[in-house]
């Protein structure tokens, strides 16, 4: 996913002066939206705990900028709750439920999915309390200094998980949303889009006519496009031919990709 229009992606359009409030996500994930209408697309998403800075509201639409990564836009108001105390837990299943009580018996409808972040008020039995309401079970969250030690297993889980525009989560996702949920599962931080991602990552790697030389965790780039390398040959990539993310030699990739006039791979970063 990419998207050229940077002031629009990360420069709140606010009268100077304007003192946001700060919120936070109450829902599993929202929408992110260019313009205050369920019509007018995805362009990223926020997830259940992550904080935003809300500059105004109108007709149920709040327009933010989220902490986490600058991206500015749409949400529904009724998604976030003003912001409590820090996360001491995240959620590392790819999704898991939330629970009114310390029973899998009773779930709530709210689903969080990977990377959520939970304040836990304490255990009980297999459940954390949540200090916001509800239980998860204690085996899907992690606390928040702790992370994976290999952001392409992470990536790795995500395998058949349909594609999404604007997507973050297991339910539907990008290739920069996936890039970006695997390093932060690592503790790496990654801007949200691809362009952003090839900017911001050094390590540059020749790429050369027979792909040679790349090992698993190399990131390759397109114009609009982002995959991350299993092995030496095999790319990880959500992606609209598959509609899914998908699992394939680089070479079949990058010559289809080619052949559709998207072009060549642009470059080739080792973390």
């Amino acid at each position: 996913m990419t998207n050229t229009i940077a002031d629009r992606r990360l420069t709140p359009n606010v009268p100077a002066g304007t003192t946001p409030r700060l919120m936070q996500v109450r829902e599993g994930h929202a929408a992110l939206r260019p313009q205050p209408s369920p019509d007018s697309g995805i362009d990223t998403e926020v997830i259940f705990g992550e904080t935003l800075r809300v500059f105004d509201e109108m007709e149920g639409w709040a327009y933010a900028q989220a902490d986490r990564d600058g991206y500015v836009g749409y949400l529904s108001a009724n998604a976030l709750q003003p912001a409590d105390e820090p996360a001491t837990h995240r959620v590392t299943a790819l999704r898991t439920f939330l629970y009114a009580g310390p029973s899998i018996k009773i779930p709530d409808p709210r689903m969080l999915p990977q990377g959520a972040l939970c304040r836990v008020a304490g255990f009980e039995r297999d459940f954390a309390a949540l200090a916001s309401g509800g239980y998860v079970h204690a085996g899907h969250l992690a606390p928040v200094g702790e992370t994976a030690p290999d952001f392409v297993a992470v990536a790795e889980a995500y395998l058949g998980t349909p594609y999404l525009w604007g997507g973050r989560t297991s339910i539907g996702i990008d290739c920069s949303g996936l890039v970006q949920n695997a390093l932060a599962a690592a503790g790496i931080a990654a801007p949200r889009d691809t362009d952003l991602q090839e900017k911001h990552f050094r390590g540059d790697r020749p790429v050369t006519a027979d792909l040679a030389g790349l090992r698993r965790g190399d990131l390759v780039f397109w114009k609009g496009h982002v995959g991350i390398m299993r092995d030496e040959e095999t790319l990880l990539h959500a992606n609209g031919h598959h509609m899914i993310v998908a699992s394939e030699t680089l070479k079949a990739a990058a010559d289809r990709i080619l052949a559709r006039s998207y072009g060549p791979i642009t470059s080739i970063k080792r973390l």
